[in-house]
């Protein structure tokens, strides 16, 4: 089984190119922000760290975490940000580590795991290669503002706080260029693959 990390910035389209890996390649795809959350859930050891570390103030009234509160929280704070990936990430690391094992028995061909900070958290003994999915920032803004209703300062702030284009390029083996057409980028990764 080939373990490949998707990675690329906000409004990037990943979300696309893992419904194309999904369709077309027979690939599991695990999006490490959607198993976070899964792992924050009201109860967890995860869950109870970040309430000590942020306190009761990012709790919605049913108890969950308000990840609209937190993310305000986190997007602005870099060391707020820092200490959050310090106590999530393991946890993370650790089911995917799991999950793999699980999905190699069942003869799955590629394990994709996608995070928009994949880049030195940790994957590298975990993917075979890195890809990372490159749109223009100009698109990246527009798509996000018409998909999610996101403002200019929100956008700018959720840049800001990943990882840069040169980071990305220099961590990954592969770039995609999901700036043009889908069909462009299906021939790209049919290449790849």
């Amino acid at each position: 089984m080939k373990v490949l990390g998707i990675t690329g910035g906000v409004g990037c389209g990943k979300s696309k190119v893992l419904t194309y890996l999904a369709e077309h390649y027979n690939a599991h795809i695990c999006q490490l922000d959607e198993v976070a959350k899964e792992l924050q859930k009201k109860g967890t050891s995860c869950y109870n760290k970040i309430i000590e570390e942020f306190g009761e103030k990012i709790l919605r009234t049913d108890g969950e975490l308000d990840r609209y509160k937190l993310g305000e929280i986190v997007f602005s704070d870099k060391e707020k940000r820092l200490k959050l990936n310090e106590i999530v990430h393991p946890e993370v690391k650790n089911w995917v580590k799991n999950d793999i094992s699980q999905k190699e028995k069942e003869n799955i061909p590629f394990y994709v795991i996608e995070a928009a900070l994949l880049p030195g958290a940790g994957y590298e003994d975990i993917c075979n290669e890195f890809w990372y999915i490159y749109t223009q920032e100009s698109i990246r803004r527009k798509r996000l503002k018409e998909s999610r209703g996101y403002s200019d300062e929100k956008i700018t702030n959720m840049i800001d706080s990943q990882a840069s284009e040169e980071v990305y390029k220099k961590i990954c083996h592969v770039v995609i260029d999901n700036s043009g057409n889908f069909e462009d980028t299906m021939k790209q990764i049919g290449e790849m693959l």
